[in-house]
């Protein structure tokens, strides 16, 4: 390993290197951690930071028990698709429709399917499609169902998330249709962490640049270009620091004017995002809305999508929901629906969790307040001076808190980033570390870490334990702490 000559290393993936070497000291450093704090019972319920993809939140009651007594009595699928027709026009307006799909994944690719990718019926050759996307975080979710453009992308975008060659990345790419990407102005995309891979870093992303960027790509593929797809976030780690006058974000503004000048539809994946509470559809121009239903608004493992009623008729007969050919008006049956089907069971606690953010969203609202304070407090204590270049906000979109630690890296101790090829393999040490501890990790890469109330930090809906999110707030912090002294440490 090369090195200066008091024996640090020299170059940033030497550091990364070296802290691999130490992963399994860092596993106990932070089980030490955790076991000095866990006075009660915190480990034995399984505490979690947030529910996701790997392990959703717990249930409500008011969830449980919609599914408990719907499951015991015969309804008809397509009555349980138009109660949720009726609380998304009830949240945003007649004009405006909503189907639930078995994840928000799956709702992705109907949607990609429906209005991005060129007719499969055609004579003679395919035309191509292209849809215009900024280069950001969860890119191999919203924005993996085109070809990658330019072709430099083409692995460092499959590679998010699913190892090439298997099936993942590689098959959501639509039949000739290209994803065209534009790099936020501001943002960086630095290599980081132990597989070493780009990063995106996007607390400094500047909207108006950015904006002004997409808009000149995209008038360079007006030929054959189909949407405008982009994430739904509205937190400054996503890039979304830029706000208006009415909260909304700036750079989501301007790619809904962008698609409305250009007559396609914009597209937004706001899997981790709560209909009703958080981004408005109307308020950005969004024509589509993808959501996750297990994540940030409690509810059992599903998808939803919402649109406009002209985006949302396509949308619904790809389904096989929105009527059959004689005349129905409705036509949901698992025959027709099975590959995205969310079943019964999971429609009803959809209902539910819909009808929990309309009528009594305090329920989802209230425990984030006492999170972020916490956090902030906690963070100072156990990070000292570091803590001040930490950026901690909170959302009502997400309904949970995000700490970005960007700007340690402006300072002599700067926390080490991992890249989400680090998430994916075991290889992110903070996510490592709280799992050894004996705690559910939170979202964690790039720098960017979301915690969330709804894994059990909860004591009853509505009502935040503190001492749960104590404990867990501070083993990560502590665990941090730890981990950067190591990644920072001068060799003897």
């Amino acid at each position: 390993m090369s090195s200066n000559s008091d024996g640090a290393p020299t170059f940033r993936f030497q550091r990364y290197q070296a802290l691999a070497e130490t992963r399994h000291e860092i596993l106990a450093e932070f089980r030490d951690v955790a076991d000095s704090l866990d006075t009660g019972d915190f480990r034995a319920n399984r505490m979690g930071m947030l529910g996701g993809s790997g392990g959703p939140p717990v249930l409500g009651e008011s969830i449980r028990s919609a599914i408990e007594t719907g499951s015991r009595n015969l309804v008809s699928l397509s009555s349980l698709d138009s109660r949720i027709r009726e609380l998304v026009k009830e949240g945003y307006g007649d004009e405006w429709d909503g189907v639930a799909v078995a994840t928000a994944e799956g709702g992705l690719w109907v949607t990609f399917e429906a209005l991005v990718a060129p007719p499969m019926a055609v004579r003679g050759i395919k035309y191509l499609t292209s849809f215009i996307t900024p280069l950001e975080r969860h890119s191999h979710h919203q924005a993996a169902y085109g070809a990658p453009f330019p072709p430099w992308l083409k692995d460092h975008i499959a590679d998010r998330g699913v190892t090439a060659g298997e099936l993942g990345m590689m098959a959501k790419r639509s039949e000739n249709v290209r994803a065209v990407f534009v790099p936020l102005a501001g943002a960086r995309y630095e290599c980081h962490g132990i597989k070493y891979h780009p990063a995106f870093l996007l607390l400094s992303t500047d909207a108006s640049a950015s904006a002004a960027k997409i808009r000149t790509t995209a008038h360079r593929h007006l030929d054959n270009l189909s949407a405008v797809v982009s994430m739904g976030y509205d937190t400054p780690g996503y890039g979304y620091r830029d706000k208006g006058s009415n909260g909304t974000p700036a750079l989501q503004h301007a790619l809904g004017e962008l698609a409305a000048e250009l007559d396609i539809p914009y597209i937004v994946d706001n899997a981790r995002g709560t209909p009703f509470l958080g981004l408005d559809p109307r308020q950005v121009g969004a024509s589509v809305v993808i959501y996750s239903t297990d994540k940030a608004f409690g509810g059992p493992t599903g998808g939803l999508i919402i649109g406009k009623e002209e985006f949302m008729v396509p949308i619904r007969r790809a389904l096989g929901v929105h009527g059959n050919r004689w005349g129905t008006t409705g036509s949901h049956g698992k025959a027709g629906y099975v590959m995205v089907d969310p079943g019964k069971e999971a429609l009803l606690g959809i209902i539910a969790a819909l009808e929990n953010v309309l009528r009594r969203p305090a329920l989802l609202t209230e425990p984030v307040k006492p999170l972020f304070d916490l956090a902030r407090a906690i963070a100072s204590e156990e990070l000292g001076e570091l803590a001040e270049s930490l950026t901690i906000s909170s959302s009502d979109n997400s309904l949970a808190i995000e700490i970005n630690y960007e700007n340690t890296w402006d300072t002599d101790s700067p926390i080490p980033i991992f890249p989400i090829e680090d998430y994916y393999s075991g290889a992110n040490l903070i996510q490592y570390g709280m799992a050894g501890a004996g705690v559910s990790p939170p979202l964690c890469y790039d720098a960017n870490i979301v915690v969330g109330p709804l894994s059990n930090m909860c004591e009853a809906e509505g009502v935040l334990s503190e001492a749960r999110a104590e404990f867990a707030l501070r083993t990560m912090f502590r665990g941090i702490k730890r981990l950067t002294e190591r990644f920072n440490r001068t060799p003897s």
